[in-house]
């Protein structure tokens, strides 16, 4: 079985193993899919996707709902197969289960998920001897499910049963059941269980922390957005109070408004992210973090940033904050998945900042920057397709699945990336030539010495590309490694030394 092992597992097999060793060799084990087989729902993630391929599906929900679960589950289960061997499974559920099995116990999946999700879980696993599941008129859940458990069971002569299940649903069947597995959030109903005379043996589970939710947020790519204080530097207003402020709060939202697109790629992309050797492991693909709690987060994230930006930064900053979400959405569903134009977004994404860093302070930004930006960061965005296909180059064509590229590509791509790069160092020596810096700049020669030492990190990024070291995201990457940071360090050393020296305090 080919699907992502989950962090519990050693944990898990112990606790199951450490239950009572005498149960009936023939007594029937009935088993939860969501929550407690899988570390997910696969109706939220199938109603996700399904809206994604169909925004009208939106519209038909209340009438589907009207009709019942049931009805719901049949039009969205018909509209998204599910990937069996993708899902995060409880690892170490599955081989106790396969065990018992073995031992001679029958194991069946008892589900409210559609039969058509159902059955290919229970096909692809091969540990188990039925399947109970919804379909299109009858919703298994709690009491509908017990009494399917009872018919199965009756029909096969048995009087007893254990049951494994995760949620509040689950309680008449555990109250029902021999031995009651409590899995993960399930654990809450021990006590009342336990009094009502019912064996009870606890599972712990992962489930999404603090820390985990903060990893969905990804704050390691807030700093993408320190080019918003780029005009405000540039302009040598150093000490307006009033500019730098506005800076810092359109820093923050620009942070807030990124991670909450962040969380909703993450979910609109959980399929192709369980396909990729890395990103399976981000928080909603591995099932830490639920659909809903996705939703939750994302809006409280989106309602932040109107509220920062309505009560400190401008009407015109809001129009480009908005802009900018409305093209990271279309980026997340539609234009990453177009070769080219994807990189071309990312790049405007980039120089988008520089602009409403400008707008948020009233400060011009420079044509000649946003063509330096439009360059350099193409060029980087060139490098982040092109170590990700790297990575790709031993595996399938599918393997790029949610990506517009081949790992063939990767020819054109090494061509074209440093090539931006070399434009952009092009770009930054014309204007450091242009007659509005030799005004500005008295003494220019420390700016001349920044275009070698750009040129020089833009050639070691491809190299590193080339060699396949260098992460997935370039500038992620900068952040951490050590040499570019010193660079950094030395063109803004450059740079205040220009400065400082053009007015005389050198």
């Amino acid at each position: 079985m080919e699907s992502q092992a989950q962090p519990d597992a050693a944990s898990l097999r112990l606790q199951i193993s450490s239950g009572a060793s005498s149960v009936e060799t023939d007594r029937p084990i009935f088993v939860d899919l969501d929550g407690t087989l899988i570390a997910t729902d696969l109706l939220h993630e199938g109603y996700v996707r399904a809206v994604r391929r169909d925004p009208g599906i939106l519209w038909k929900t209340p009438g589907w709902i009207s009709q019942g679960l049931a009805t719901l589950k049949q039009h969205v289960a018909e509209v998204e197969p599910v990937d069996a061997s993708r899902l995060p499974y409880r690892e170490s559920l599955v081989a106790h289960l396969m065990a018992e099995r073995a031992r001679g116990r029958p194991v069946i999946l008892a589900t409210a998920s559609h039969e058509l999700w159902a059955k290919p879980v229970a096909e692809y696993l091969g540990c188990f001897d039925g399947v109970i599941a919804s379909d299109a008129t009858h919703n298994r859940k709690s009491s509908a499910k017990l009494e399917a458990i009872r018919e199965w069971c009756a029909q096969h002569g048995h009087k007893e049963f254990d049951y494994f299940g995760d949620s509040s649903a689950d309680r008449k069947i555990w109250t029902a059941s021999k031995v009651a597995y409590l899995v993960g959030s399930g654990t809450r109903f021990r006590k009342e269980l336990t009094q009502q005379g019912i064996e009870c043996q606890e599972i712990a589970v992962r489930t999404g922390s603090l820390k985990t939710y903060i990893k969905a947020l990804r704050p390691h790519q807030w700093a993408k957005n320190i080019l918003i204080f780029a005009p405000m530097l540039l302009s040598h207003v150093f000490a307006d109070a009033s500019k730098l402020f506005a800076s810092a709060a359109a820093f923050v939202a620009f942070s807030l408004c990124a991670s909450a697109v962040y969380v909703l790629n993450d979910l609109l992309d959980i399929d192709n992210d369980r396909r990729h050797p890395t990103k399976r492991k981000r928080p909603l693909a591995a099932g830490l973090i639920s659909v809903p709690s996705a939703l939750v987060l994302a809006g409280g994230l989106l309602a932040t940033t109107v509220a920062i930006t309505a009560t400190c930064l401008s009407g015109a900053f809001a129009i480009a904050l908005g802009v900018y979400f409305a093209v990271t959405s279309a980026y997340s569903v539609w234009l990453k998945r177009l070769p080219l134009v994807d990189v071309f977004c990312l790049a405007g994404l980039y120089t988008s900042r520089l602009i409403a860093g400008g707008i948020a302070t009233e400060t011009p930004v420079s044509e000649w920057l946003l063509t330096l930006s439009v360059f350099l960061f193409t060029s980087l965005a060139f490098a982040k397709r092109y170590s990700e296909l790297g990575r790709l180059e031993t595996e399938s064509a599918e393997a790029a699945s949610g990506r517009g590229y081949l790992v063939s590509d990767i020819s054109i791509i090494e061509t074209l990336g440093p090539t931006c790069g070399y434009l952009a160092v092009l770009v930054m020596a014309l204007y450091i030539n242009s007659d509005w810096v030799k005004r500005v700049y008295a003494v220019n020669w420390p700016l001349w010495l920044m275009c070698p030492l750009l040129m020089y990190w833009i050639t070691r990024v491809w190299f590193l590309a080339k060699r396949k070291i260098l992460s997935e995201d370039p500038v992620i990457f900068a952040i951490k490694d050590n040499v570019s940071r010193a660079i950094a360090l030395m063109v803004g050393a450059l740079f205040i030394i220009s400065v400082a020296a053009s007015k005389g305090y050198l």
